[in-house]
This record gives structure tokens, sequence and C-alpha cells, in this order.
């Protein structure tokens, strides 16, 4: 039995559980949705700010169901040929050199042009079978036998014109090659579509998917993250620090500290043996949560004002 089978409310626990034991933090509602995205046999949509764990969501899912991850990253440009299949077209052209002598012997018997077009057509479209495929991520999920994730990353950045050719994945879990006609998937993979809300998604994929929308976390479950991601971190200074992300996150900024970057700066005072936060430290390794140096420059004076109320979680 796996954890899917069991009764909702266990099943939701433990899928909860045992992304805690992986180091993946997540509340109930997201467990949630994991549940029943594999009872309805449904896609999960991933929305929120950039950083706040869509992508480890997917991750943290094979790892639950034992299961191979295939990634797309999508990109503007994106299209069936780098996200589907290609033919594989130096191997059609080297077979075809290969057989040309032997179409003499094929034809021997043919008299007349006609009869030699009845001939060839008796042949099949053997250079458009699926031996001369070659296989792109959303291809290769519907093509493996064992179940896998399936991850869309950032499907936002691909054009809207590629959202059309997820449909039918998305839906009924299959592919049309005109060439060859319907590829069904031989085992349903778990598929996961992420999005930073650069552009609105079409209503037609949106109808297709369960839709799960994952914010910045509070203070509570950040440092919980922050405790699962780096345990070395003392509980003072993880408590600070989160304070300050916190905080951050309240003020007007080109870009505001995503949960990777805490995680990230966290391992940065650690490497520095820091044991608590004081202004100078703070400033020097600022560039670890900001990524825009108009935002730096913003905050700089109210890093000492922040750094103090940081410090007052642990009194």
């Amino acid at each position: 039995m796996t954890v899917i089978d069991k009764e909702p409310l266990s099943a939701i626990e433990e899928i909860q559980s045992r992304f805690e034991k992986s180091g993946y933090i997540c509340d109930r509602h997201i467990a949630t949705s994991i549940y029943l995205s594999q009872k309805l046999d449904k896609p999960i949509l991933v929305e929120g700010p950039p950083g706040v764990g869509k992508t480890e969501l997917a991750k943290a899912t094979a790892d639950l169901m034992d299961a191979d991850l295939i990634r797309l990253q999508c990109y503007e440009g994106l299209d069936e040929s780098k996200a589907l299949y290609e033919w594989k077209y130096g191997k059609q052209l080297l077979y075809t050199q290969i057989l040309k002598e032997k179409l003499g012997d094929l034809l021997e018997d043919a008299v007349g042009l006609e009869a030699s077009m009845d001939k060839l057509h008796t042949f099949g479209d053997h250079f458009f079978s699926e031996k001369f495929l070659e296989t792109r991520p959303l291809l290769k999920a519907l093509q493996s036998e064992k179940q896998c994730v399936l991850l869309i990353d950032e499907i936002d950045k691909s054009d809207h014109e590629f959202e059309a050719y997820l449909l039918e994945i998305l839906s009924d879990y299959q592919i049309t090659v005109p060439e060859i006609g319907t590829i069904k998937a031989r085992t349903k993979p778990i598929v996961f579509l992420t999005s930073n809300n650069s552009r609105e998604m079409g209503d037609a994929l949106k109808r297709r998917c369960l839709h799960l929308y994952i914010p910045f976390p509070d203070a509570e479950r950040e440092r919980q993250i922050i405790k699962a991601r780096v345990p070395e971190i003392d509980e003072s200074l993880r408590n600070q620090l989160v304070e300050f992300v916190q905080q951050l996150r309240t003020q007007d900024l080109k870009k505001l500290p995503a949960v990777s970057e805490t995680i990230d700066w966290a391992r940065t005072l650690m490497l520095l043996h820091a044991e608590n936060l004081d202004t100078e430290l703070v400033r020097n390794t600022l560039n670890m949560l900001l990524k825009f140096e108009d935002d730096i420059d913003s905050m700089d004076p109210e890093v000492p004002k922040m750094v103090a109320a940081a410090r007052k979680v642990n009194r």
C-alpha cells in the first residue's frame, strides 16, 4: 500500500511528515493538494513568488514516491522539437543512403513510374516511426514504464502557443504525433507546473490543473525550514536572521528575499562563525539576501534599527 492509498487524513499527515523528514517543510494545505492531485489524476499548477519552494516540492514528491524526476525548463521560444520530440533526420538520411542500393532489387518487377510508386507505397512509412523519434522530456515522461514526476518549470516563461501543446498531455496524458498517431502514457506521470506569475496562464490550462499558491512562509515556518536545512545553526541566531528577513519582506524592494536566500544567508553566517547579528555583519553579507544594488543602498540606513528589532526576539 502506498501513502496515497491510505485513508485521507492519515495519508495527508504522512505526506506532511515524510516531506518534513526529507527536509521539505510544508503546511497541511500543500500536503492535501498532493494527495488530491493523485486521487483525481490531475496535474498541479504551483504559483507563487520565486524561491518559495515550488521546484523543491516536485523534487520532494519524487523522493516521496520513489519516482524519477524528469524536468523541462521553460523559456521564451520553447517549441515541440525541444519539449516533445524531434525526428532523427541524420539517422533517416543514413538509412536512406544505405538502402538506396537495394531499391533496384525491390522495384525490379515494377514497370513504369506509376507501378514503381505503387510498389513503394506498400513498404509503409518506416522512416517516420518511433524508431526515428528523438524523445524530449514530455515524451520521455509518457514513455516511462515506471511512474515518474514530470516538472514543467516556469511555464510562465514560455509562449502562449506552447500552452496549447500541453493541453492534450495535461488532460489525457497522451500526445498526438501527426505521422504516427496518438502515444498514450505507459504509466501516468505526476505532473507539476510552476509559475512565478510573470504572465497570466490561460483558462484552458488552469482548468486541467489543481491550483496551489505557495506564499512566503511566516516566521514560525521559516524557522522550521532553516532548522531542517541548516540544522547546525544555533537557535538564537536562527531566530534573529529569520526575524530580520521577515522585516525585509515588508519593505518596498525590487526583489524580496526568497526562502532559498534565507538558507544561503544562514549558511554564510555559519561559515563566518557568527553567534549574533550585528550591524557590520549584516551590512557585509546583505548581498546574500538582496540582489539589486538599489535595494541594498535603500536598506543600509535601516539596518541598525532592523538588527536591534531582530535581536529582541530572543529576550
